[in-house]
């Protein structure tokens, strides 16, 4: 448990250092900024809204459901195995929210459009921290 536990956080930080990478990349090579069809904005609206509705599906399904397990049983290998994928997919799914900012960025979009994608991934992929299944204690 704790080998896995370690290797979440060093992927946990290393996406989150891979979005401040974006954040540069995004204003060192840029396009000139030009005004962006407002379609192309509704679109990446709408996925980042289903992006982040993903999210918390996956970790609903996957991360709680294996920790719940994991409490009881914490040599389980298979629970282990689902709960380590289910923060890799959501890890994943954060970093797609800034990606989305990035390409915004590309296809001409200035800071204030792109920079919500990458603020949301950023603070989604630092609050989903992995922490070691716990019972939970009822008062």
């Amino acid at each position: 448990m704790s080998a896995v536990l370690k290797t979440l956080r060093v992927l946990q930080w290393a996406m989150l250092a891979s979005i401040l990478l974006y954040i540069l990349v995004g204003q060192i090579a840029h396009p000139i900024a030009r005004a962006l069809d407002p379609s192309v904005s509704y679109l990446f609206a709408t996925l980042g809204v289903a992006v982040v509705g993903i999210i918390f599906v996956v970790r609903r399904t996957l991360v709680f459901r294996a920790a719940a397990s994991l409490v009881s049983q914490p040599e389980d290998m298979l629970s282990l195995s689902q709960w380590r994928t289910g923060y890799i997919a959501t890890y994943a799914l954060c970093e797609s929210l800034a990606l989305f900012g990035l390409t915004m960025r590309f296809l001409g979009g200035n800071l204030q459009a792109s920079g919500p994608y990458y603020l949301g991934g950023f603070i989604l992929l630092f609050f989903f921290r992995p922490q070691q299944p716990e019972a939970e204690v009822s008062t």
